[in-house]
């Protein structure tokens, strides 16, 4: 996956840059996602993670390039009053899932039956 900036325009108003890019994604095959995409953007534009925030990346019908938006913001707390809560929510890191004792219930079954 290889991220190629196309424009990065500088908000003083909004304290944020607004980056558009594209996406060569040909090796990995489907769309990559947010949180690939945003560790990506926080290596090439030397940010934090939480102040990148990936607004949209879509795949161009019959190719391998994406495009996408994001903001890349001066501080956490003004990220959280401009950015809509659904986007904040998409860009959260995925949990680990903690892991339960419903195998070992689910053997315990089998071998009684």
């Amino acid at each position: 996956m290889k991220i190629n900036i196309i424009s990065k325009k500088q908000n003083p108003l909004l304290k944020r840059k607004e980056v558009t890019f594209s996406i060569d994604h040909a090796q990995t095959g489907g769309t990559p996602t947010r949180v690939e995409v945003s560790k990506q953007l926080v290596a090439l534009l030397k940010a934090k993670r939480e102040l990148v925030y990936v607004k949209n990346v879509q795949t161009k019908t019959g190719t391998m390039i994406a495009v996408g938006e994001a903001n890349v913001y001066d501080s956490l707390e003004q990220a959280k009053l401009m950015e809509p809560k659904h986007i904040i929510a998409r860009n959260a890191l995925p949990e680990k899932p903690e892991e339960s004792q419903a195998p070992e219930e689910s053997t315990a079954e089998k071998e009684e039956a």
